[in-house]
């Protein structure tokens, strides 16, 4: 396999000499892998993979984080969050730091755990941290309408969803972004299927494969970008048929809008990017934790010298942070990228630090398609 890419990137080069391709994978679990495997190492110099916002723990905007806890501090809650969100760092503090101070704060498997909760306990005011990618969606869709039926009136979700096909659109149309293929994610594409990347090869003219997790996926999936940009031939590909077909879940999408309703989001190092998120329709509005506890304008700030923006974008990779490995590591998280068990910086650190200096570093003034 890895002879077939080196082939590949040969017959390239001999069209374009200079020419080096940024190939970006779209899912945090593939960063994981990519790091884990040592791919990275394999490939030839000219082959530069740089992770995007594939994390959804990552992508959740600071003033997000600083709203929830600005609940937490002000109402009489009890919260249910995922594991990796507890120890995302806000403006001033955490839901771990909130949690170590006695507040209402549980990690959960499932949202149907918290809902559970508040079903056995009519008394308390619980609130589910909606958050994911089109994965987790469906599920807590489904939850919500399960309250809605069941008449709970002490349940709300704090929904800060976002949706990838948007997010890739801000991404290359970003001229600081160079991104030669697209590694698209497994995941997500087993909901949405292949049709909404299908903007991608005709916009931009940037060769996409969906692929799946195992190292042989990963170098499969690369080596049909390769074959795309050497036949001048870009589309978006199913490496990972296994899971994915072309229509995607159709079930699970209606599940997701028969709830929710698109609107514009914040992602950290995106910024604004229209159509990108999901508010609850109107039937649902009364689980909305954002109007049932209000907050005031928060005054949310990034943390000094964090690099989390620029890596979640491609720009920068994780030792290109002047925090990276000294203040910021797992147990003294800076940013979150080094929280999630998805995040780059994590990744890089539990796998890559101490190779650092045999990996081909290109992020500046690298020519791509």
């Amino acid at each position: 396999m890895n002879s077939k890419i080196k082939e590949l990137t040969s017959s390239i080069q001999k069209i374009n000499p200079s020419k080096n391709i940024n190939i970006m994978e779209v899912c945090g679990t593939h960063t994981m892998a990519i790091s884990r495997s040592g791919i990275r190492q394999l490939l030839p110099p000219n082959i530069n993979l740089i992770s995007g916002p594939g994390c959804p723990v990552c992508v959740t905007s600071i003033n997000d984080i600083d709203c929830i806890l600005e609940i937490i501090n002000n109402y009489d809650v009890s919260v249910f969050t995922f594991g990796d969100m507890i120890r995302v760092p806000g403006s001033n503090s955490s839901l771990y730091m909130e949690k170590s101070k006695g507040k209402d704060i549980s990690i959960c498997y499932s949202p149907t755990d918290s809902l559970e909760f508040a079903r056995n306990n009519p008394e308390k005011k619980v609130i589910f941290i909606a958050i994911g990618f089109e994965t987790t969606i469906p599920l807590i869709s489904v939850t919500v309408k399960r309250a809605y039926n069941e008449n709970i009136n002490n349940f709300y979700i704090y929904n800060t969803h976002k949706l990838i096909p948007p997010a890739l659109n801000s991404l290359l149309s970003d001229k600081k972004v160079k991104i030669g293929g697209l590694l698209c994610p497994g995941h997500v594409s087993v909901i949405i299927g292949s049709k909404p990347y299908e903007f991608i090869p005709k916009k931009y003219n940037v060769p996409c494969v969906i692929s799946g997790f195992e190292p042989i996926d990963i170098l499969m999936s690369i080596e049909t970008i390769l074959k795309q940009i050497k036949d001048s031939s870009t589309g978006v590909q199913i490496q990972y048929k296994r899971v994915v077909k072309k229509e995607g879940n159709p079930i699970a999408v209606s599940k997701i809008y028969d709830v929710f309703k698109k609107i514009d989001s914040r992602w950290r190092g995106l910024g604004n990017i229209p159509e990108s998120g999901l508010k609850l329709k109107p039937k649902y509005l009364k689980f909305d934790a954002k109007i049932k506890f209000p907050t005031g304008e928060t005054n949310s700030k990034e943390p000094p010298g964090c690099e989390c923006g620029n890596v979640l974008k491609g720009i920068k990779k994780p030792q290109e942070c002047k925090l990276f490995a000294k203040a910021c590591t797992p147990g003294s998280p800076i940013g979150p990228c080094m929280v999630s068990s998805e995040g780059t910086c994590a990744a890089y650190y539990k796998y890559e630090r101490f190779n650092l200096n045999r990996i081909n570093i290109k992020n500046k003034n690298i020519n791509t398609r």
